[in-house]
Parts: C-alpha cells; sequence; structure tokens
C-alpha cells in the first residue's frame, strides 16, 4: 500500500490531494492486539500524535525530528495494578450491593470518591467527595471490599479535556472509588506515587487519550475492564532511586494547581511535570523534553481535546 500506516514513525499520514489542493491525509491502522480488539486511530486530525501514541503504547518513545525511536517501557495496567470494582457492584440498592452514598465527612470510615468536580480537582491530591455506608446485613461483603479495593491512586473513567486536569487523582489516606474515580490498587505503595505523576504528564495524557473511547467531542472515557489495558509505564523495571524520583516529583506537585488538559501545551506547571518526569524520572536530556512539549501542542490541537472550546487570550506553548 502506498498509505503511510501508524506503526511507520511520526512522519504524519498520506497526502488526499484532489488536484492540486491537500485535502487532508490518511493513515492505515490495524486493530489493537487486545481482547476485545480495538481501534485507536479514530477521530485524529493529526496522524503524528497516532504515530506517537501507537509507537508509546508499544514501549517506544518516537517522537517528531527523530529518525529512531527511544526505548522505554510500557505496559497495560493489569501487569501492574488492580483496577477496581464497577460502581453498580459498590451502592446500592436497586442493586445488591453493600454501600449507600451521603455527604463526606472528616471522620468517614469509608471515603469515596464518586463524582466529578472540575473546580476542586485541579491538584494531584484530591478530598474525597462523598461517604458510603453500610447496608443493614451487608457487614462482611462491605468489609471484603473496602479491604480489598480501597486505595490512593484513582483513575478517571470520564475524561473532559476542556474543563478537567487529571487523568490519575490521588487521595492522602485510601479511599473507595466510584462512577468516575474507580480504584487503582498496587501492590507496592510506591507505585502510587509513579502512577500519579506518569498519568498527569504529557505523555500520560496521550496514552489515556490514545486507549480511550473519544465518541463525544472533548470527552474520553473507558470502562472499568478497558482499564486494565491502559498503557501505563511500567513501574516493574524502575529502580528504587527511580521510586524515590517519583515521591519526590509528587511531593513538589501535590498542591501545585493543573490547568484543564485541553491547555497541557501552555501550562507551566505542567510543563514544569514532564521535565521532571522526562528528565529526572526517565532520564532522557533536554532535547527530549522539548521533543515532548512540542507533542503536547500537538496533541492540544486535536479537536477530540479541544472540542473546539477557545483557547485563553496569551495561551502559548511553555517549554
Amino acid at each position: 500500500s502506498d498509505v503511510r500506516g501508524v506503526e511507520e514513525g511520526p512522519y504524519g499520514g498520506t497526502e488526499v490531494m484532489v488536484g492540486m489542493e491537500q485535502l487532508g491525509e490518511t493513515t492505515s491502522a490495524r486493530f489493537a492486539g487486545q481482547e476485545p480488539p480495538t481501534w485507536n486511530a479514530v477521530r485524529v486530525l493529526n496522524a503524528e500524535v497516532a504515530q506517537v501514541a501507537h509507537a508509546l503504547a508499544n514501549s517506544h518513545l518516537w517522537l517528531p525530528t527523530y529518525t529512531d525511536p527511544l526505548p522505554l517501557e510500557v505496559t497495560v495496567l493489569s501487569n501492574v495494578g488492580k483496577r477496581g470494582l464497577v460502581d453498580r457492584l459498590i451502592l446500592g440498592p436497586p442493586h445488591p450491593a453493600p454501600f449507600t452514598k451521603t455527604l463526606p465527612s472528616p471522620t468517614a470510615t469509608y471515603p469515596c470518591m464518586w463524582n466529578h468536580n472540575a473546580k476542586k480537582e485541579t491538584r494531584i491530591v484530591c478530598e474525597p467527595d462523598s461517604q458510603l455506608l453500610v447496608r443493614r446485613g451487608m457487614q462482611a461483603r462491605a468489609n471484603e471490599i473496602w479491604k480489598t479495593m480501597a486505595s490512593r491512586a484513582h483513575l478517571n473513567r470520564d475524561f473532559t479535556f476542556g474543563s478537567q486536569a487529571l487523568a490519575v487523582a490521588f487521595t492522602a489516606e485510601k479511599t473507595m472509588g466510584g462512577r468516575v474515580w474507580p480504584n487503582v490498587r498496587f501492590e507496592d505503595v510506591r507505585f502510587d506515587y509513579a502512577f500519579a505523576v506518569w498519568g498527569n504528564s504529557t505523555l500520560g495524557l496521550l496514552a489515556y487519550w490514545w486507549h480511550s473511547n473519544r465518541q463525544q467531542s472533548s470527552k474520553a472515557g473507558m470502562t472499568v475492564s478497558a482499564a486494565e489495558t491502559l498503557p501505563v509505564l511500567d513501574f516493574r523495571v524502575l529502580t528504587d532511586e527511580q521510586l524515590a524520583t517519583a515521591k519526590s516529583i509528587f511531593d513538589e506537585f501535590r498542591d501545585k494547581e493543573l490547568q484543564p488538559a485541553y491547555l497541557a501545551d501552555a501550562d507551566a506547571n505542567r510543563a514544569l511535570l514532564d521535565r521532571r518526569v522526562v528528565c529526572d524520572l526517565l532520564g532522557f536530556d533536554d532535547g527530549v523534553y522539548e521533543g515532548v512539549r512540542r507533542l503536547a501542542a500537538k496533541w492540544c490541537a486535536e479537536p477530540s481535546v479541544h472540542g473546539g472550546k477557545a483557547r485563553p487570550h496569551g495561551a502559548e506553548l511553555v517549554v
């Protein structure tokens, strides 16, 4: 075929011409090799973004202007962590689930991250928005779920890039996940910090976007079961020193404000997070960091990211 494939590197697609006028570009892509099979190359304007995302999901950091990909160990979430329960197994009635939900409390026994509040979810560390109460006769099931599922790390199941900042939220104490913030639980608690900083960097946002269902403009999401195959940094191969660095980065950023994801390219704090992750955690040089920031601009220009939302005046690329 004369059509450039998504696996051929960040060189864009093949031009679609009518006479002397270019109407767009096209690229070929296979279904992802997972069960059920998925096709990630949808709702993409710039084929370079898809090509970088495809390479990233296959353990290569292949940035525009780089002749060869750089190795970066990426795996699926289920290989490093355990995803939480579907919300209907937590909250009842009408489902035969062990909990009901009420307003949050600083002394809650079962605090919960259930809903979105974009104005409050601008820092990596978030406060629980609810608490769970145990239904009569279901104490044993409630305690079983809490002991096996509660965690500090939570994945954004329904991500609106135009208003929300976080792909991964962190709670200071173990918290039950909910409808839009399911739990992600790691055996090694150090992975909590690595997941939080990776997931909210430009590379983490790109991996989330690539894996997500993007049927609505500026909105991306995935089922709890689909989260199992989300591409993430393979935290198992990080050294003790790297995991300590991830914790240090987390501590630096836990109270920093992040702008909505569609402004990741123009967000000075997101740029600093990228530098810390790309250079300090992963060990790449300034050239790779600058390439990631150019990638952020390309990603933020995708219609499925900005959804047609106007950028604030003066919102320019931060390198």
